[in-house]
């Protein structure tokens, strides 16, 4: 059996990472990894899937040494200056292959593509196969029986038959192909007006370039007329196409092989750059490795217990006597804290010892039909005894990771919660909002060097995934205990970082974990849903979609999938000859805002009904049929999950479902707000802030003719616009208003001219005029703006009214397009999130009234800046009155708060 040599186009790979559909990533220190962990992570999948036995990496020489610049200074040379976060990301991703092991080969005066082509030739033949990591075109002429490419990014290979295939030629005449077609991307001529197909159709004809020269003649006047004006460039094409073969290039096949690569080096430099997801990746690694043991305690330093006799149980309860800080986690059948079985709690009371208390194990799975099985391991009401009082012990601090769902569940087990707690994950997150993960793994391996034990080493993966209690009790012990251990490890790792930012601190003790607490009881409180809308709903509006489909199906003139993202390209830009508005890797993209921008510019009937088809399956899919499946079967009502810790600028999220996006600027999308309903006998009460963000911008400017806005009630809009616009506020026009309204939400989000003429549908110089316009009448506006940046360029990060901070990058960056992105960022933070901040501030009073005061209303739902409550229909006067009071003086700002409220039966009616 043949051996294989892998060859890396590495720069071309490097490239593909940065450009990658993926979000921005930063490490720990605020390096830019995004293009780093996109390559990694293709590496380790590709040395995974492709066990080469030899390896290199193949980088291009400098540009201004090639030796293709020589005899034409022009290759290359338009191609614009790389982005400032590419560089330093390039000079990482090559050490890290280094450091892995694998040969980086670099001839000065030549290109990667010369230097595969070279060892391709050199060492291909009936022992060797060789595999070039790449889909350049320029590489097609090197594949042969021996040599094909590949692509890691679709994990496709084409050999000389795939190549062939694809393309319409062979390899042998791919130069003869490139010489006509040219490069644009490389600044090779070319003949000018021969593209791809074109230049095919005459090479299979006739041979090779210079053959279809020959044959000018016999072409239609037009393509006689391009070829003979463009034919003196054919020479110089073909020699700037041509690889070549032979370049100096001093290695030996030894020298690349694989098994000298050093995967053990990938570790910790993934722990520094806080890529930890990768880590699993790794070929060979072990699921119970920790880094190596210079940067980490090992698994020896720590004793973790397995109590599992009564006898053992009682043991632990005397060590627990009169502790005042108790690290807690719970072991379940499921992640979802409403719906699964309680199997084990584990204890820490001191860094590197543990317990882990199963209540369910192996022990009580049936093992046969003659088998009765064993009720429990430890008696749940034993270690209720035992466990309980201390949880409920104002003085005992409990220390959790995402302690929230530990609350649920021991709550729902007949366990109460009193006293202080520290969440290590929300800790994280205050510390650093633009941290990718707070998980404990990720934690452990940033913080502590340590790297746990992962679920899928005790549970397995996929469809052989077992759940929890099925575990052997040894393992069990010893994957909960260390979740017990590395929480407490890491709140004394978090804690004193915290109390160095004294009002992060305080919002941390006084705001998050208090409110941690008021989302555990808004998650088990639910909201109910009619099941039976939800179903007559998805009805309707499936026969609505199914109408729109038949109508974009007899437009196009034939039938086609209309999900198909290809073959509406070929619908939309070849057949019905729309323009391209913008292009993606896959061809003319058809996302909605090119379907908005077509609607707009064209009279074509396909894209407006291309919008709202989409509008209405996604609406279908997503919510009607998705929310019902979230319906719980014994509650009858929906338990999302809130989360404090996935939005940087402290806004809360909520998934499973995720009840935020569900639209409300549609009718469809508020007919299904109308399937949350109250209980009988009671009444949905939505309260919501308004125009909060706008409130908090005049609070903070103090431009004096939105403060007597404010102060006097008006209608911001109308205001602003008739300053703006220089009329009566009687004359403003509902045109006028739209206006201002819309530079008014957006103002905060950095709105650009560009913005506004797309989303008003007026010129790009009307909304430039009355961007300056707006920024002339409200000149403190920009004031306050600019001192946002300013504070954030000589701090590094941004404050909330309430003292939460979040780092900005780009505010240094050399790049306009980046440097601007990182400003729009340092004022959004800032009002966004006193926004966010004072919609939780107002939760914990409301929350404190309802509870010392025995009141009757049930808050059920954050919605952005709306909350939602079920109150007894008797008792709606006095809790509105309460809401309302304590939402306006939850916070003192320069302006009144002002809250609109809404109630009916269902939370449309309620809005």
């Amino acid at each position: 059996m043949s051996k294989t040599l892998m060859i890396i186009d590495g720069h071309a790979q490097i490239f593909r990472a940065y450009h990658a559909p993926f979000r921005d990533l930063t490490s720990p220190d605020g390096e830019p990894t995004r293009a780093t962990y996109v390559f990694c992570s293709m590496l380790l999948k590709l040395l995974k899937k492709k066990q080469p036995d030899y390896i290199a990496m193949a980088v291009d020489g400098p540009r201004r040494e090639l030796k293709r610049t020589e005899f034409y200074p022009e290759y290359k040379a338009h191609r614009p200056p790389l982005p400032e976060d590419f560089l330093p990301q390039e000079k990482r991703i090559l050490s890290i292959v280094e450091a892995l092991g694998v040969p980086i080969l670099l001839t000065p005066g030549y290109e990667a593509d010369d230097m595969m082509a070279t060892l391709a030739e050199r060492f291909a033949g009936d022992d060797l196969d060789v595999l070039l990591v790449s889909r350049d075109k320029d590489l097609d002429q090197v594949v042969s029986e021996h040599v094909a490419l590949y692509d890691p990014m679709k994990d496709e290979t084409f050999d000389p038959a795939a190549i062939e295939a694809k393309k319409g030629y062979p390899p042998s005449l791919a130069i003869e192909v490139q010489t006509l077609m040219g490069d644009s991307a490389d600044n090779i001529p070319g003949i000018a007006g021969v593209g791809p197909k074109t230049a095919v159709k005459l090479v299979m004809k006739y041979g090779s370039a210079d053959a279809v020269l020959a044959a000018a003649d016999e072409q239609t006047p037009k393509l006689r007329e391009r070829l003979l004006a463009g034919g003196e460039a054919v020479a110089l094409s073909r020699r700037l196409v041509t690889l070549d073969r032979d370049i100096p290039v001093d290695v030996t096949l030894d020298e690349l092989a694989a098994d000298a690569m050093d995967f053990d080096a990938l570790t910790p430099i993934f722990c520094e750059l806080g890529m930890t997801r990768l880590i699993d990746q790794i070929p060979g690694a072990s699921p119970q490795a920790d880094v190596p043991e210079a940067e980490a305690t090992t698994a020896e330093a720590y004793t973790y217990h397995l109590v599992d006799t009564p006898e053992k149980l009682d043991a632990l309860a005397e060590k627990l006597q009169g502790v005042k800080r108790l690290a807690v986690d719970t072991e379940t059948t499921s992640t979802k804290a409403m719906d699964c079985t309680l199997v084990g709690v584990s204890l820490c009371i001191t860094p590197g010892e543990a317990y882990y208390l199963p209540i369910l194990g192996p022990a009580t799975q049936q093992l046969s039909l003659f088998d009765q099985p064993k009720p429990f391991i430890l008696d749940p009401e034993h270690v209720r005894r035992v466990i309980a009082p201390l949880l409920a012990d104002e003085s005992v601090t409990k220390v959790g990771q995402n302690f929230k769902y530990d609350r649920i569940v021991l709550a729902r087990n007949g366990y109460t919660i009193n006293g202080p707690v520290f969440d290590t994950m929300i800790a994280a997150h205050l510390l650093d909002a633009t941290r990718r993960s707070v998980g404990m793994d990720a934690l452990a391996l940033s913080e502590l060097n340590h790297r746990c034990v992962p679920f899928s080493a005790v549970c397995g993966k996929g469809k052989d995934q077992i759940t929890f209690e099925k575990v052997p009790l040894e393992a069990a012990a010893q994957y909960a205990a260390e979740d017990a251990d590395v929480t407490l490890r890491l709140a004394d790792v978090f804690e004193p970082k915290l109390q160095a930012w004294p009002e992060v601190y305080t919002l941390f003790t006084d705001m998050e974990i208090p409110l941690s607490a008021v989302l555990a009881k808004m998650e088990m409180a639910g909201i109910a849903v009619d099941a039976q809308r939800l179903q007559a709903m998805e009805t309707t509006m499936t026969a609505k979609a199914d109408a729109l489909r038949s109508q974009i199906i007899d437009h196009a003139g034939r039938e086609f999938n209309v999900d198909s993202p290809k073959q509406l390209q070929v619908v939309l830009f070849e057949e019905q000859e729309l323009p391209i508005v913008k292009k993606t890797k896959t061809g003319a993209s058809t996302d909605s805002s090119v379907l908005e921008e077509l609607s707009a510019e064209t009279d074509n009937p396909i894209p407006p009904l291309l919008l709202e088809y989409r509008k209405l399956t996604k609406l279908i899919g997503t919510y009607l049929k998705g929310l019902a499946k979230c319906v719980h079967p014994e509650t009858h009502r929906v338990h999302t999950s809130f989360n404090q810790t996935q939005v940087e600028t402290g806004r809360l999220s909520s998934s499973d479902p995720n009840l935020q996006n569900i639209p409300i600027r549609s009718e469809e999308g508020r007919q299904i707000r109308s399937a949350f309903i109250a209980a009988e006998g009671h009444s949905l009460l939505g309260a919501d802030y308004s125009q909060v963000e706008l409130r908090m911008l005049a609070h903070f400017c103090r431009d004096e003719t939105l403060l007597a806005a404010f102060a006097d009630d008006q209608d911001i809009h109308r205001t602003v616009a008739a300053e703006v616009f220089h009329v009566p506020l009687e004359e403003v026009t509902s045109e006028q208003r739209s206006v201002a309204k819309t530079v008014n939400f957006g103002i905060v989000y950095g709105q650009t001219a560009f913005g506004l003429a797309r989303t008003l549908h007026i010129s790009r110089t009307e909304a430039a005029d009355f961007i300056k316009g707006y920024n002339a009448r409200f000149p403190q506006i920009q004031e306050y703006l600019q001192t946002c940046v300013a504070e954030a360029k000589s701090q590094g990060f941004v404050t909330t009214l309430f003292g939460r901070r979040r780092n900005i990058p780009f505010l240094d960056s050399s790049n306009p397009q980046q440097r601007a992105a990182g400003e729009r960022l340092a004022i959004n933070s800032v009002v966004q999130g006193s926004a966010a901040d004072l919609i939780k501030q107002a939760m914990l009073n409301i929350d404190a009234r309802i509870t010392a005061e025995n009141r009757p209303a049930t808050m059920l739902l954050q919605i952005h800046d709306e909350l939602v409550f079920e109150i007894p229909n008797d008792a709606i006067a006095a809790e509105q009155a309460m809401i309302e009071e304590e939402m306006t003086t939850a916070v003192e700002l320069a302006v009144p708060l002002k809250v609109d409220v809404g109630i009916g039966s269902n939370w449309m009616d309620a809005k």
